[in-house]
């Protein structure tokens, strides 16, 4: 709690460019003095492209020893301080009930902070035996997460060597609901693009030119809806996924979705037809209209606008063919009488889902379910999207995503907090998955010798 709180009250904006000393401090006088005090070596490093700094500290035992990457962002995305209702406001610490609420309590202050508590109580009882961990432990901490994570991928690029290890177990995002323990395994991607329609100069008043003049956004509404109809099926050959995998669906089969309280109500007839709900969110692609903007909707006049505008969304897993978006798009709209219409460059974060049946899952697993007496939820991906291609693609790492929050937390709104049911299952979870690394990781399989 005392940790948390210290952690919260830094003010971390990403989004915001004042909070660039925020970020730099947050690494330098909180972070790394406490990975410091638990046997790390730390470093901090600027950003090479734009924004935050990183942080890389490691804990070396022995080459002969499994290596274990971490990893935490330490920024937020803005407080929205007069719009909390709960709490005493972001950027402060406050218990009501079994919530803690404050900026950063889920997304991602509470989440590592729990990590690097239950280390210390591992490490503690290692000491109390006269032992030492028993693996090696890295920790890579970024400050721009909430901006897409600038400069991370040409970061572990450049520095693949110091961040060698052989596999990343890390905490982010929820649970599949707060009483079950979950694992995941990567991450939907994310595309975000504009279709736009610019037909003339100016508005014409619709009583001298309505039934002679194209509106604009009538025909952006239509080039909608032949790409994703009325129930949300993606009608774009080429932007559909490919079949599901057995073990995928096999580990989603027991998995719902939605009933806790804040939850929205699930509209059982949207999405992919024959598919359960977990795999509509998990295992399957969908096409969003995230904004649409034709004329003044603030101030609406009879007049036909000139032109038309939405911001669109795509969420796609593993085998989707991503790099030919914006081909498949303009293929499409071109076929159905729409060749006018502009699609804009997408921004594309890369799917990522490591198999199911990976030794790495089925240790983490393992432990997670000794620890709880419970199995915990496993989804193969998550439904939304993390930087986690960095770490597959680029450091080539197994990836085990072990969540310490629940879909209603508040993340990215007002009253944002962390659940101290969790917190108090969470503590243990990962403490007790410290302890097994340290007594059997030595099963698992490595990658490569980690130099010290």
């Amino acid at each position: 709690m005392a940790d948390l709180a210290r952690r919260v009250a830094y003010r971390t904006e990403s989004q915001n460019p004042a909070a660039a000393d925020c970020l730099s401090a947050y690494l330098e006088d909180e972070i790394g003095p406490s990975l410091s005090g638990s046997g790390f070596a730390v470093g901090l490093y600027p950003n090479p492209v734009s924004g935050g700094p990183l942080l890389i500290a490691n804990r070396h035992e022995s080459d002969d020893l499994p290596t274990v990457l971490m990893y935490g962002h330490g920024d937020v995305i803005r407080g929205q301080d007069s719009a909390w209702t709960r709490g005493s406001g972001p950027w402060q610490l406050d218990e009501d009930g079994e919530r803690l609420y404050g900026r950063g309590t889920a997304d991602n202050k509470g989440q590592h902070s729990i990590n690097m508590a239950a280390l210390n109580l591992t490490l503690a009882h290692r000491q109390q035996r006269g032992e030492r961990l028993g693996f090696n432990l890295k920790w890579l901490f970024e400050t721009g997460e909430e901006t897409g994570s600038p400069g991370l991928a040409e970061f572990c690029t450049t520095h693949q060597d110091v961040l060698r290890a052989d596999a990343l177990i890390a905490s982010d995002g929820p649970r599949v609901s707060r009483d079950r323990a979950t694992v995941f395994l990567g991450s939907r991607g994310v595309a975000n693009f504009e279709l736009s329609l610019n037909l003339r100069e100016g508005a014409h008043h619709s009583g001298n030119w309505g039934g002679l003049l194209r509106n604009p956004g009538t025909v952006l509404a239509n080039a909608i809806a032949c790409l994703v109809d009325r129930r949300g099926v993606i009608q774009v050959p080429g932007l559909r996924p490919p079949s599901i995998p057995a073990n995928v669906r096999a580990a989603l089969c027991d998995l719902k979705f939605g009933g806790d309280p804040g939850d929205p109500s699930i509209d059982a007839e949207w999405g992919e037809p024959g598919l359960s709900a977990a795999e509509r969110v998990i295992a399957w692609n969908t096409l969003e209209v995230l904004a649409y903007r034709t004329g003044n909707p603030d101030f609406p006049v009879n007049a036909i606008p000139a032109s038309a505008k939405a911001a669109m969304h795509m969420r796609f897993v593993v085998g989707t063919d991503i790099v030919h978006l914006k081909q498949h798009l303009l293929e499409h709209l071109a076929a159905h009488g729409f060749a006018d219409m502009v699609v804009s460059e997408p921004t594309v974060m890369a799917a990522t889902r490591l198999d199911p049946d990976n030794p790495w899952v089925h240790f983490c697993l393992a432990s997670i379910a000794t620890s709880t007496g419970r199995s915990p939820a496993l989804l193969p991906n998550l439904g939304g999207s993390l930087p986690n291609d960095v770490f597959a693609d680029i450091l080539g790492l197994p990836t085990v995503w072990i969540p310490h929050s629940y879909p209603a937390c508040n993340q990215h709104a007002p009253n944002e907090h962390l659940l101290m049911p969790i917190v108090r299952e969470a503590l243990p979870l990962m403490a007790g998955l410290f302890w097994d690394l340290g007594e059997h990781g030595s099963v698992l399989p490595r990658r490569h010798a980690t130099p010290s």
